[in-house]
């Protein structure tokens, strides 16, 4: 059986890169669902994971789509990427991968990545008539509403999108020294002997 390595050179106009033991292979989005159907069709990778986004807003093409993929029978796994632009959009891979449906419509509503020919391309995780996709990193914390069903109305309402921000209070301090302040549930070992107030151990 070949190595990953190998495997990587056979993709045409794939890049093919190793890191930790892993195989990423690089490719055009025109080239998607050739790569994918190969991938599946003679290397037995026949089990999508997952398809994500990554969010690079500095770059020209915006935005990373990764394939991840799995092939029970040979047991190995490996990632196929895809550059896209934000006026871009890539062909969708359902054809090839039934599973491509949701994950496509997923990325689709937090990154705002449209996918060619998908037999539904609709928001899946947000509201109806959310505004903005939640996992660019342009997208502000404030401003946008969100849908629920009032038990008390017995209808349903609009209301601004509430963040939680309790724990965003970063110190960045060093976690061998631990935190200024005493966290929820560690009042306990703040009271032990040798701690100090804020929760680390009293230097002789």
């Amino acid at each position: 059986m070949e190595t990953l390595e190998e495997l990587g050179q056979k993709i045409a106009g794939a890049r093919a890169t190793m890191a930790l033991g892993e195989l990423t292979l690089n490719v055009d989005s025109a080239d998607i669902v050739r790569v994918l159907t190969e991938l599946r069709d003679v290397h037995e990778f026949r089990t999508l994971v997952d398809i994500c986004g990554v969010d690079w807003p500095e770059r020209a093409k915006r935005f990373d789509v990764v394939y991840h993929l799995l092939s029970l029978t040979r047991n190995r796994r490996l990632r196929v990427k895809i550059a896209v632009g934000e006026d871009e959009s890539v062909a969708s891979s359902a054809g090839v991968y039934p599973a491509s449906n949701w994950f496509e419509r997923e990325t689709f509503d937090m990154y705002g990545i449209s996918f060619d020919d998908h037999p539904d391309m609709r928001r899946i995780l947000t509201d109806y008539g959310f505004s903005g996709h939640p996992l660019r990193k342009d997208f502000p914390l404030t401003g946008f509403v969100e849908l629920r069903y009032d038990d008390e109305l017995k209808r349903v309402v609009y209301q601004p999108v509430q963040l939680v921000q309790e724990f965003r209070d970063f110190d960045f301090m060093s976690p061998w020294e631990g935190a200024p302040h005493i966290l929820p549930g560690g009042e306990k070992a703040a009271m032990a002997p040798g701690v100090a107030s804020g929760g680390t151990e009293k230097k002789s």
